[in-house]
């Protein structure tokens, strides 16, 4: 495989890039690219190379963002695919195509961390494609200087749940990082117990965190602080130019997008189970999947992490966590504040300025989060009430660990005047009474709509999922590929692309979970 860029032209505008040409559009250091800020930024060097590396699975729809056939990843081009993409080019890189891993700090379980950084993470470098630039990144590709005491790879158990729930959730409308492909290797990694290696190619705007900011910040280095968030608003909000303070307008960036992932985790019970500072996106996208899970019964205290033994992270305080991240990252940018500013004031105006703008997270997220609750119980009018309405239920689905998905997919069946069709949510709750009085209000709330029965269920499955990647589905295709079987990886993510069709051939995914599902643990290793 070739590096040279001349193999990134096309014959045809709309012509698919070989696995050539793509490796060679991939490239390091473009102007306003994240690697063009320098080497105070990040360290470059090679991936580790497996051996033998195989195609365990890839996305199609990532693979058209960068402008890529899947099929030839599949098929002739195979072999050189896997290749690549598990870091193994087929000779030496060269010094203007080396990836790199970022450095970065951040605080952990609440607590600061100090340096850490992509400890087994090489960015390959960004292709440009339909208008867009995108950052190409391999999770698992060897030891970098920002290691620590890991071994800087991932294992296949993790990687295919990256994989698919990162595509998951892109599919279901919530921002995230992308997934283009798993590739495995037998090469052996111990964690728990003795596993198989796997490389996890995942694409993304930028990986940028609140961690680099906290990084430079820590180590006073306000001349680099300063370019990051220049990169960061040159490149992904240039209107931040034209406030007062462009720096404290990129705060408000970041309240605003990070308030909205909250609202859109909360609205489909989604739990990430590590909500580090330096795994928040400053793009407010959904990153480093480890220990996440989608609800079952609901829990509103649910820790999905068993390595969270404080519970930092339930379901119940991610809103309060993202606000908590994002006083860490003023802090961090609070040497950038109030640059126009008189000297004599200044400090203590810039701290208040900081805060006001940090209060505007409670401004954006509860509106998001009950216009999202809103949507899922088919309301469209708003009125007083329909926060206690929604509470109302949530606090009975705790009580009865009522399924989540589907208790809002169900409750589309419910006719406003006639509770002879309720069995499909009715069921879902031991209760039956404290459902029945519910459904009493929620009826009467219900009269005060305008759309038929009918719309109101067509627009609720709009919101509602059908299809969520819960525990059980992901490790079914885990034991499966552990056998070097990977055809339920590709049947579940093309089930998970379309999670608010009713796909009655694939009723089997949407059901309730097993009972051996209640003893699956997640945590922090992989």
């Amino acid at each position: 495989m070739s590096f040279s860029p001349s193999n990134a032209v096309r014959t045809s505008r709309d012509e698919p890039l070989s696995v050539d040409a793509l490796a060679a559009s991939i490239q390091i250091g473009r102007p306003g690219s994240f690697a063009a800020l320098g080497n105070a930024f990040l360290t470059r060097l090679p991936a580790t190379p497996v051996p033998d590396p195989y195609l365990v699975a890839i996305s199609r729809e990532a693979a058209d963002s960068l402008g890529f056939d899947a099929g030839l990843a599949e098929g002739d081009e195979h072999a050189a695919f896997a290749a690549y993409f598990a870091g193994n080019p087929t000779r030496d890189w060269p010094p203007e195509a080396m990836p790199y891993a970022a450095v970065y700090s951040g605080h952990q379980f609440g607590v600061w961390a100090g340096q850490l950084g992509d400890g087994r993470a090489l960015t390959l470098g960004e292709v440009e494609h339909g208008g867009a630039r995108l950052e190409a990144q391999l999770k698992g590709a060897g030891r970098t200087p920002y290691s620590r005491m890991g071994d800087g790879r991932a294992v296949l158990r993790s990687s295919i749940r990256e994989f698919l729930c990162s595509e998951a959730m892109h599919h279901l409308g919530i921002p995230t990082t992308r997934a283009l492909a798993i590739i495995g290797s037998d090469l052996p990694v111990r964690r728990e117990t003795i596993e198989t290696s796997a490389i996890v190619s995942r694409v993304a705007p930028s990986f940028v965190r609140f961690g680099h900011f906290e990084h430079f910040y820590s180590n006073d280095r306000v001349d680099d602080l300063r370019a990051l968030a220049d990169h960061v608003i040159d490149r992904f909000y240039p209107h931040c130019r034209d406030a007062n303070d462009p720096y404290l307008a990129l705060l408000d960036q970041a309240v605003r997008t990070t308030a909205t992932l909250m609202a859109d985790w909360q609205g489909v019970g989604f739990c990430h189970g590590v909500v580090n500072t330096d795994n928040m996106s400053i793009l407010g996208l959904t990153i480093d999947y480890g220990p996440f899970g989608f609800m079952d019964g609901f829990n509103a205290h649910h820790i999905c992490n068993r390595s969270d033994t404080q519970g930092r992270y339930s379901y119940a305080r991610q809103p309060h966590v993202g606000y908590w991240n994002l006083f860490c990252l003023a802090q961090a940018l609070v040497p950038l504040f109030g640059a126009n500013l008189p000297e004599e004031g200044r400090a203590e105006r810039v701290v208040q300025d900081a805060q006001k703008m940090l209060e505007r997270y409670k401004d954006h997220f509860a509106p998001a989060l009950e216009a999202k609750m809103r949507a899922k119980l088919g309301l469209e009018l708003t009125r007083e009430g329909d926060d206690k309405l929604a509470n109302g239920l949530f606090e009975i689905m705790h009580a009865n660990r009522a399924d989540f998905t589907l208790t809002f997919r169900n409750l589309a069946k419910l006719l406003k005047s006639d509770a002879s069709q309720d069995a499909p949510v009715r069921d879902l709750f031991l209760d039956r009474a404290a459902f029945d009085a519910w459904a009493v209000q929620y009826r009467e709330r219900l009269s005060h709509e305008t759309r038929d029965d009918a719309a109101r269920a067509e627009a609720m499955n709009r919101v509602n999922p059908k299809f969520v990647l819960r525990n059980h589905l992901a490790e079914n295709a885990i034991r499966r590929a552990s056998e070097k079987d990977f055809t339920e990886i590709a049947r579940l993510l093309d089930v998970l692309r379309r999670p608010y069709d009713e796909q009655p051939e694939n009723e089997a995914y949407a059901g309730l979970p097993p009972d051996w599902a209640s003893d699956l643990e997640v945590s922090c290793s992989s």
